[in-house]
C-alpha cells in the first residue's frame, strides 16, 4: 500500500477516484462493467458494487439497460464549485474578457496538473470554436502554449523523459526537442504553440508569476489563416499587458491559503 506524507493510502478511496477519473477521461464514450473491471484490475463483483454506490449518490450514471456507465452530474457540480471558489480564477476572469475584446481571439486560463494543463476559464472567439480546450478539459503540457509557458518556469531536470504523445505531426515527442523550445520560451518571455495541440491553430502562452514556480498561465489562440506578423505583434503586446495587470491585481480572498 502506498503512502503520501507518511499516511497510508485508503485503498477503497483510491479505487473510487481512479474509477471517476477513468469515466471522466472517456468523455462521451460510456463504458461497460467488464471494461471498467479490467482497466482497474478489480473483481467484476467489486466493481459492480462500487458503481451502484456511486450511481445512488449521483457520481456515476447508467443507461436504461443498466449496462453502460458514464460520469454523473455530481462531478459537474463539484467542478463548478472548484472554479467558483478559486480566488485566482475570480481575479483573472475580467482580464480574459479584456483580452478577448481587444484581440477578437480565443483566450484561455489554465493550471498545471502533473503532466497536463487543466483549462479553468475560456473566452471563445466569435470567429471559430475550439471544443478541445473548453473549461474542464486537459491537454498534455508539452503540446500547448499554456503548458510550455509553465514548463519553462521549471528547471530542465524536472522535465519527464520522453517519448511524449504526438497530438499532431508538429508535437514535440522527444525531451531534447522540448528542451530547445523551452529555452527559446525563456528567452522571449512567452511560449508559442506551432499547431502542436491542434492543427490550424497557433497559441501564445504567458505564465502568471504570482506563484513560484508559476502554476497558472494565460494564452491566446488564433487560426493560422488569420495570423499575420502585425496581428502576432499585437497579440504579444496585449497579452503582456494583461499578464502585468493580473500579476499586479489584489490576489482575492482565499489566495493566501496556498492550496496545493
Amino acid at each position: 500500500m502506498s503512502e503520501t506524507g507518511g499516511v497510508r493510502e485508503v485503498k477503497s478511496a483510491a479505487r473510487t477516484v481512479e474509477l471517476l477519473e477513468l469515466l471522466a477521461a472517456r468523455g462521451d464514450r460510456p463504458a461497460r462493467l467488464q471494461e471498467l473491471a479490467d482497466a482497474l484490475q478489480v473483481p467484476r463483483s467489486s466493481m459492480y458494487a462500487l458503481l451502484q454506490t456511486l450511481i445512488s449518490r449521483g457520481w456515476v450514471r447508467t443507461d436504461v439497460t443498466g449496462s453502460l456507465y458514464g460520469i454523473g452530474i455530481h462531478a459537474l457540480l463539484t467542478g463548478t464549485s472548484y472554479l467558483d471558489s478559486d480566488p485566482r480564477v475570480r481575479v483573472v476572469r475580467p482580464y480574459l474578457d479584456e483580452a478577448s475584446d481587444a484581440l477578437g481571439e480565443t483566450i484561455h486560463m489554465g493550471r498545471l496538473d502533473g503532466r497536463d494543463v487543466a483549462y479553468l476559464a475560456t473566452r471563445e472567439s466569435h470567429e471559430y470554436l475550439r471544443t478541445i480546450s473548453r473549461v474542464g478539459r486537459r491537454l498534455p503540457a508539452h503540446a500547448g502554449a499554456l503548458g510550455k509557458a509553465l514548463l519553462a518556469e521549471r528547471a530542465d531536470a524536472e522535465l519527464p523523459q520522453g517519448p511524449y504523445e504526438a497530438l499532431t505531426p508538429n508535437s514535440h515527442t522527444t525531451r531534447e526537442s522540448l528542451l530547445t523550445d523551452l529555452a527559446e520560451t525563456r528567452s522571449r518571455g512567452y511560449s508559442i504553440d506551432h499547431e502542436e495541440g491542434v492543427l490550424g491553430i497557433v497559441g501564445f502562452g504567458f505564465a502568471l508569476r504570482y506563484d513560484a514556480p508559476a502554476q497558472d498561465a494565460i494564452s491566446c489562440s488564433v487560426p493560422v489563416a488569420r495570423l499575420t506578423p502585425e496581428h502576432e505583434e499585437r497579440i504579444v503586446t496585449v497579452m503582456r499587458e494583461i499578464r502585468a495587470k493580473i500579476e499586479a491585481a489584489p490576489p482575492g480572498n482565499g489566495a493566501a491559503a496556498h492550496w496545493r
